[in-house]
C-alpha cells in the first residue's frame, strides 16, 4: 500500500515512516506543509495519504486544508488526520463533505501499533475511522434534539455505530443478540430521520453528522457500510 505523508516534526515522521514500511506499507512521498502534501499526492497518487493537522507556515489548520483539497480533487485516495487534541469542529469540517476513505485519529493511538495500522487500512479501503475519544466528543456537543427520543439503550448502540462497530460487534460489545441489534438501529434510523439509500445502511458517517446538526443544514449524507467489526 502506497502513502504519502504529511508531517513536518522529524521524529515524528521519521517514527511513523519506520512503522509503516516495518508493516509493510512504502512511503512513497513525505511533505512539510500544505503545498507539498498537495504536489506529492499528485505526483504519486497514493492509496493513502496521512497527515497532521497542524504545519507550517503557521501551525493551525493547513494540514486539515491539505486533507479537504485531496478529497476533492481524489475521492478514491484514503486520507487520515492526526491530531494531539480532539476538537469537535475539525471532525466535523473533515467529514461533512466526504462520504468514504476519510480518518480522524489521535496521535497518541500511534501507540496501538496493531489498531493504527488496522485503520490506515480501512480509511484506504473506502471506510471511515473516527477515533473513540472524538466520537464521545461528537456524542456530547451534539445538540439534545439529535438524540432525544432514544432510550439509553439506543444511545449506546449509537455511539457504537459511531466508532465504526458492525451489528454483530455491538451486539458482543453489549452482550445482545445480533437480532435485538438490528431491531434497534432500525428505530434509531426512524428516530433520527435517516433516510435509507440503495447503497449505504446510514451508519458512521450519517450518524456522526446527524449528531453535528448544528453546524450545517440540510440532507444527511450516508456512507457505505463498515464490515469490520471495529474501527477507531
Amino acid at each position: 500500500m502506497r502513502v504519502v505523508l504529511g508531517e513536518d516534526e522529524a521524529l515524528m515522521r521519521h517514527g511513523l515512516v519506520l512503522l509503516l514500511e516495518r508493516a509493510g506499507f512504502s512511503v512513497v512521498g513525505m511533505a512539510a506543509n500544505e503545498e507539498e502534501l498537495v504536489g506529492e499526492t499528485e505526483h504519486h497518487r497514493p492509496d493513502l495519504v496521512v497527515t497532521d493537522i497542524r504545519m507550517p507556515p503557521d501551525h493551525r489548520d493547513e494540514g486539515l486544508r491539505a486533507a479537504a483539497r485531496v478529497k476533492a480533487r481524489w475521492p478514491e485516495i484514503g486520507v487520515v488526520v492526526l491530531s494531539h487534541h480532539a476538537q469537535r469542529g475539525v471532525a466535523v469540517d473533515l467529514l461533512r463533505d466526504h462520504a468514504t476513505g476519510i480518518g480522524y485519529l489521535l496521535k497518541q493511538r500511534v501507540a496501538d501499533v496493531d489498531q493504527f495500522l488496522a485503520d490506515l487500512r480501512s480509511v484506504a479501503h473506502g471506510r471511515t475511522v473516527i477515533d473513540p475519544d472524538v466520537v464521545s466528543l461528537l456524542m456530547t456537543g451534539a445538540p439534545r434534539a439529535a438524540t432525544e427520543g432514544l432510550t439509553d439503550r439506543q444511545e449506546r448502540v449509537l455511539g457504537l455505530m459511531a466508532r465504526g462497530y458492525s451489528n454483530a460487534a455491538i451486539a458482543r460489545e453489549l452482550s445482545l443478540s445480533e437480532k435485538s441489534v438490528v431491531h434497534h438501529v432500525s428505530h434509531i434510523y426512524d428516530i433520527l430521520g435517516l433516510e435509507l439509500t440503495p447503497d449505504a445502511h446510514r451508519r458512521v458517517q450519517a450518524v456522526v453528522r446527524h449528531l453535528s446538526a448544528d453546524r450545517w443544514p440540510g440532507p444527511l449524507a450516508t456512507s457505505h457500510r463498515i464490515d469490520a467489526d471495529r474501527h477507531g
